[in-house]
């Protein structure tokens, strides 16, 4: 196989035109060859005289997929990495961005076909790009041919870093919903990060604050994921979902009224409440793939948390009651909630009491955020305080040892 040799002579652009012509023509003969070789290095000469960069590229990239089933992969990396090279080129970052369209679409097609390879070749082309929706363009592009190609295990440690990508990218709110429900979508196929899973559902969930019913119905399905999902999840215990938009829609909805009760059994009721609700609704449970026994055990803990924030001192009794369990399973149960800490507590095991020091909230809203501000601004206030009784003292103290110095004197 021929191979791509960039000489100080030639243009590295021209020179892969004529390696990709002299590919395309190669079956023609010579006589064939020759002169249709010639004329798209004129054409590709031309477009480099006249600063045409969108031309070229488009003319570059009128064999790629030939060369994508020709070529090794040393020289498929080597020819596109002149070609991503040109968005460089243009003063004008819009055509930059049309070059990167024409770019990525291109490379993302068929992306069966060495899928991992494609996927590198947009990477090094998001970070020749300056303009930041240009990024995020190419971005989306290499998510979505990483789910076609099967090869999401290369894309997802750049998740870790979406943060400082939103920033750069500055995208509106629709662009942030189709990024945060492929995140989302991408996770959940890998069953180790179904924590990360649910945060990108949540975040997409939240984009539709204040929008339109007809709007708001598009995120339904998404919204009773959500609900099975955090009610599924063995260490999830605490979520502002009660205070989406998203999720607020299913409360008074025909289909999904009893999942949104549901959710809110979780979140703001105790064991009972559940044992009641699945009574008369086992088998809408046992559809969404809600184990019984599993629920009864999150909501033993849940119950657990939500004591805690009512009492400063719970008896052994009401937890047993409240539980509903034996006499010698509470302190087991204290301690399963003190290891998925929502407890901080002690047990005097003499007088048959759980002493609470704090119980985590099950809800994350807009009450708890204003409470936990409310404790903050009282503390820093303290902290204030007690900084300037020590200044004041200490100036005191310095005061009368001066004057006592001058007594000496």
């Amino acid at each position: 196989m021929a191979t791509v040799v960039v000489t100080s002579e030639e243009d590295p652009a021209l020179s892969v035109v004529r390696f990709t012509s002299e590919l395309a023509w190669a079956d023609a003969g010579h006589e064939v060859a020759e002169p249709q070789v010639a004329r798209l290095c004129m054409e590709a000469q031309e477009c480099i005289g006249m600063g045409r960069w969108l031309d070229l590229a488009s003319l570059m990239l009128t064999s790629a997929d030939l060369i994508f089933s020709k070529v090794s992969e040393k020289d498929l990396e080597c020819i596109f990495t002149i070609i991503c090279s040109l968005v460089a080129k243009p003063e004008s970052l819009d055509e930059a961005l049309e070059m990167a369209k024409l770019i990525s679409t291109k490379v993302s097609q068929q992306a069966n076909d060495k899928p991992a390879i494609r996927l590198k070749i947009l990477f090094n082309l998001y970070n020749i790009l300056e303009n930041p929706y240009s990024k995020f363009y190419v971005y989306m592009k290499a998510l979505n041919l990483s789910i076609s190609g099967k090869v999401t295990e290369h894309i997802i440690p750049s998740f870790r870093k979406m943060d400082s990508f939103l920033k750069e990218w500055n995208i509106g709110i629709l662009d942030q919903r189709e990024l945060f429900l492929s995140i989302s979508n991408i996770l959940k196929e890998h069953k180790s990060s179904a924590k990360d899973s649910f945060y990108f559902l949540t975040k997409y969930l939240a984009t539709f604050s204040g929008e339109d019913a007809k709007t708001m119905s598009e995120a339904k399905e998404e919204a009773v994921r959500a609900i099975v999902e955090f009610v599924k999840a063995p260490d999830m215990f605490q979520s502002d979902l009660l205070d989406m938009s998203a999720l607020g829609q299913l409360e008074k909805d025909g289909k999904y009224a009893l999942v949104y009760q549901l959710l809110k059994i979780f979140l703001t009721q105790r064991l009972d409440s559940y044992l009641d609700f699945h009574a008369a609704n086992s088998t809408l449970l046992k559809s969404y793939g809600l184990v019984h026994e599993d629920c009864i055990t999150k909501m033993r803990l849940m119950t657990l948390a939500d004591l805690g924030s009512n009492y400063g001192e719970i008896p052994y009794a009401l937890i047993k009651d409240a539980l509903r369990v034996n006499d010698d399973e509470v302190e087991l149960w204290v301690v399963k909630a003190i290891t998925a800490k929502l407890l901080d507590c002690k047990m005097d095991q003499m007088n048959q009491l759980v002493i609470v020091n704090c119980s985590m909230e099950r809800v994350l809203g807009l009450h708890q955020w204003q409470a936990l501000r409310s404790k903050l601004a009282t503390w820093r206030g303290n902290v204030a305080s007690v900084i300037n009784t020590i200044q004041t003292n200490k100036a005191t103290e310095d005061g009368a040892h001066a004057m006592q110095g001058l007594m000496i004197r």
